[in-house]
């Protein structure tokens, strides 16, 4: 069994055709966030099962490209329309060509897909729940049973989600939430994404059942609020070449450090890395571990004042007591 199981309802086919010397060059690969967090996650030598629906010819072509990046798949497969996007960057900017979301999940596959989750994820350390290609592909109920499943069994559950998802997993008691400032601001929960709005919401966050909260900030540093207080995390700056991928590749980071049995404000430190160096490259969910393992140094970690802290929520161990109780289960073997 692979150290982490994501979801990735439905993964994206994307085509983009690159200016080349002689011509044009076009890049077939598997997109979306959750097949750039698990491509990151391979980078980092982390070992990754996903979980997805695969629908028609986009699928069968998905499965192939997922398996020859070292990815285990187990896919429900189905006819019908999959996800896919074509992009033209010949001239330097991104133009959309064609886009395509892909059919609606069936009850059924919806069903098949829950199932493949709690058995491909037994014996995994971490479980990751990604989003789909579009909003209407799954209802995001399915987020909040699976987070209490999930957790139910044992497993530590991570979620970089947005809207009526993120509102399912907090509800289902997530224990790593990471979303941006920007996902904050279009989902109501603070106005300005001033550092104290933005800290507020945090809270807010904790107190409806989320175990802790990651939020990013484009190239301001980020901010995680967990059991240990609130860290300001400054992240290296370069020239941005893609932002896209940036955050996924963070989060994927974050993961594979909690899978080591880093404590989570250590951890980050790892994500803010491997999202720092994303952005310099075309590839999305890319970059190489040494590279990451050498500017996890420059990543700069400072305490910031709680500011409305209350008392932390009751009943659950959070992603530091978990990373404690590994230690020490290692120790007494």
């Amino acid at each position: 069994m692979s150290e982490v199981t994501i979801l990735a309802p439905s993964p994206t086919l994307t085509v983009t055709v690159e200016d080349h010397p002689q011509g044009s060059e076009i890049h077939v690969h598997a997109g979306g966030q959750g097949v750039w967090q698990a491509r990151m996650l391979r980078r980092l030598d982390v070992s990754v099962t996903m979980c997805c629906v695969l629908i028609g010819e986009v699928g069968r072509t998905l499965k192939h490209l997922l398996e020859d990046e070292g990815i285990t798949v187990v896919a429900v497969e189905r006819e019908g329309r999959g996800s896919a996007y074509l992009h033209d960057r010949r001239q330097g900017q991104r133009l959309v060509i064609a886009e395509e979301e892909g059919d609606a999940i069936d009850r059924h596959a919806r069903d098949d897909l829950y199932g493949a989750m709690l058995h491909s994820s037994a014996e995994s350390k971490a479980v990751l729940l990604s989003g789909p290609a579009g909003d209407a592909t799954v209802p995001s109920d399915l987020y909040r049973r699976l987070t209490i499943d999930l957790r139910s069994d044992g497993r530590l559950v991570i979620a970089d989600l947005a809207g009526e998802r993120l509102e399912a997993v907090v509800e289902g008691g997530v224990d790593v939430l990471k979303v941006s400032h920007e996902e904050l601001r279009r989902d109501g929960l603070v106005r300005e994404a001033t550092v104290p709005e933005i800290t507020h919401a945090m809270h807010e966050l904790r107190r409806q059942g989320a175990g802790a909260v990651i939020v990013t900030r484009s190239s301001e540093p980020l901010l995680v609020l967990g059991d240990q207080g609130l860290i300001e995390v400054s992240l290296p700056s370069f020239e941005e070449n893609e932002t896209r991928g940036a955050g996924d590749s963070l989060t994927a980071g974050v993961v594979a450090a909690l899978t080591r049995g880093e404590h989570l404000r250590d951890a980050v430190t790892l994500g803010a890395a491997a999202g720092a160096l994303n952005v310099t490259r075309h590839g999305l969910g890319t970059g190489d571990a040494d590279a990451i393992t050498q500017l996890r140094e420059r990543v700069q970690v400072r305490e910031l004042p709680q500011g409305d802290a209350d008392e932390a929520p009751r009943g659950r161990v959070s992603p530091d007591g978990l990373a404690a109780l590994a230690e020490a289960e290692t120790e007494e073997s």
